[in-house]
């Protein structure tokens, strides 16, 4: 058993060379999970663990068992053998037969190299069983009618979103749940004909807006709660609110982007909560609903006893630490990534899944499968090491013998960076290059800062397809194009690649009466991307001096009673950035301005 401490304790990032604090209940719980407390920092740990997961960066391979063409996370120069998710997840092969026996003289990280090469990869992270009509998805169960959807479950007719949990009929998303027919929305929750808004929650008809509760029938607006037919937060009668919807022309892509800048430039006279967040209790960090005692989380919900987690969609889950995507039932999981259905007691590893998979450390792709460590590609075994079977009192042995090599002596990477038992695989385990990861989408860096870290970049691969309709040549309103624009190639107007409008979203765009995109899909989620504030938490104070904002451009609406005509004292940690133009309130400030 590892020894806790019950003090703070400040260290250095071995990575970025930081500080950072460890506290009293963070050795609590690594005692709990007898694990030593970490070397890297948080953010560290977490880019990480990310630069071992593909989401969005496709190939087109050959399945290496039926010769059939596959869509693939692997680029055709990785030594793994990919198959196809029908032989992979058939009774074709077994993960025991690449079976090797530890060698004491190398180390574990090396030996794990070696076999994930060897053991066949799925192309794609997917319950390929629960699919219907959904080739092109990743990290995605129960899927039907969808198209390039990633982290997402329980979806029908969806295309281009992240992180989406029973969502039905809707288009370019991130971070949605429980919620139909919508498009361009971001961080929103049981929304129904809701689209270009954020940060809704049970709300209908609603255009342009931001942090909206309860409403229906908005245009434009922010901070609102259960009103309706209002217009840049101006309550109109039904009869007038109509009319004016008619005036927008929404048709029209010229329209909507001239509405998309005037509803930003309103919004950014208004406060913002200092962070995203709703039902919880004793919590920190941001985009975080129905948690409680969750610290330094990001984009998760359900979460009970946690921190340091990120991208958590699926109730319930319990005592985590360092713990990015799913749920479904995870419970003491640390620094652990793509894991869930009910997995407890995994340590260090990824894609481990299935009920009955617990006490696994440092492996990959392990489904029900109990005792594993440094194991790949597992199916219902116990007692393994680099996939050989022992008997449960040899495994025991034999772990301990590979932590105290492990601890004696430890990998070292090319910088320098030591990993001895208690962190996070190498980098250099990772079969995909930085660029290629989810890194670059919350720590973006250029090839030379990538390589200068000692991590890999590859040159990304360009479509060979010829543009034959410029931006400029489409026609501006929706009800002027017709289907045949899904047989053409078009030119994108940021990147300029090439890329094609699906026949299934042109077909939602018309229901919607909206106009069609002149950005690819990568772009379009790039932009998404930029309204959500990155995983990074600033210590601030409350920017109400109180009668109006720090910067002059909102006038409160009421007296704050805990501050009165004084300056706000609260202080928070936000992910607001500083050098952002927002307003950011505290808790109390902007429940005073909008409920």
């Amino acid at each position: 058993m590892y020894n806790t401490k019950m003090q703070c304790e400040t260290r250095n990032c071995q990575n970025c060379k930081t500080n950072f604090t460890i506290e009293p209940d963070d050795f609590t719980f690594y005692g709990k999970m007898n694990v030593p407390p970490p070397t890297f920092c948080p953010p560290c740990r977490y880019q990480r663990r990310i630069m071992f997961r593909n989401e969005r960066t496709f190939y087109r391979g050959t399945c290496a068992v039926c010769k059939k063409s596959v869509v693939s996370i692997y680029h055709e120069d990785q030594p793994c053998p990919v198959y196809c998710g029908d032989c992979w997840w058939s009774d074709v092969w077994d993960a025991a037969d690449y079976a090797q026996d530890y060698d004491p003289n190398r180390s574990i990280f090396d030996q794990i190299k070696e076999l994930e090469a060897n053991v066949p990869h799925v192309s794609l992270l997917t319950d390929h069983a629960t699919l219907v009509n959904s080739e092109y998805v990743n990290h995605v169960g129960q899927a039907k009618n969808c198209y390039l959807i990633f982290n997402a479950d329980l979806c029908e007719n969806v295309h281009y979103a992240q992180m989406a949990v029973h969502v039905k009929d809707a288009l370019d998303l991130i971070a949605v749940g429980e919620s139909e027919l919508c498009y361009n929305i971001i961080n929103c929750g049981k929304c129904f004909n809701v689209f270009f808004s954020e940060d809704c929650n049970d709300c209908h008809n609603i255009y342009f807006s931001k942090s909206l509760s309860g409403c229906s029938d908005c245009f434009g607006c922010i901070n609102l709660r259960k009103q309706q037919y209002h217009i840049f937060n101006k309550p109109y009668s039904k009869e007038e609110y109509e009319k004016k919807l008619k005036e927008f022309k929404l048709d029209s892509y010229e329209s909507v982007q001239k509405l998309k800048k005037d509803a930003h430039d309103f919004s950014i006279t208004h406060p913002n909560k200092y962070m995203h967040e709703l039902q919880n209790h004793n919590i920190s960090g941001d985009y975080v609903y129905n948690a409680k005692n969750a610290h330094g989380m990001f984009m998760a919900r359900f979460v009970e006893d946690g921190k340091y987690c990120q991208n958590i969609t699926m109730q319930p889950v319990k005592d985590v630490y360092d713990y990015s995507e799913w749920g479904e039932g995870a419970e003491r999981i640390y620094e652990t990534m793509t894991t869930g259905q009910g997995s407890s007691d995994v340590k260090f590893s990824w894609a481990c899944w299935m009920q009955g998979t617990m006490h696994v450390e440092y492996s990959m792709f392990i489904r029900g499968s109990q005792n594993m460590f440094a194991c790949v590609g597992m199916y219902k075994k116990k007692n393994s090491i680099l996939n050989k079977q022992y008997s449960e009192e040899e495994y025991k042995v034999l772990r301990e013998k590979i932590i105290r090599d492990m601890n004696e002596k430890p990998y070292v990477d090319s910088k320098g960076r030591t990993f001895p038992y208690g962190e996070f695989f190498p980098y250099d385990i990772s079969l995909f290059a930085y660029n290629e990861s989810t890194a670059p989408q919350h720590f973006p860096r250029t090839k030379e800062e990538i390589e200068e870290r000692g991590w890999r970049w590859r040159e990304p691969v360009r479509g060979s397809h010829a543009v034959a309709l410029p931006p400029e040549k489409i026609p501006d309103s929706i009800h002027d194009i017709s289907d045949d624009i899904t047989k053409e190639v078009l030119e994108c107007i940021t990147c300029k690649r090439a890329f094609k409008i699906m026949k299934p979203e042109f077909d939602l765009l018309k229901r919607f009466r909206l106009p069609l995109h002149r950005k690819c899909p990568d772009c379009r989620h790039e932009t998404r991307l930029r309204r959500i504030n990155p995983p990074y938490l600033y210590h601030r104070k409350c920017q109400c001096t109180g009668q109006e904002s720090e910067n002059s451009t909102y006038t409160n609406t009421t007296k704050h009673t805990h501050h009165g005509e004084d300056h706000c004292p609260n202080e928070f940690e936000t992910s607001y950035n500083p050098d952002q133009q927002e307003i950011v309130y505290c808790k109390e400030c902007y429940q005073a301005e909008v409920v």
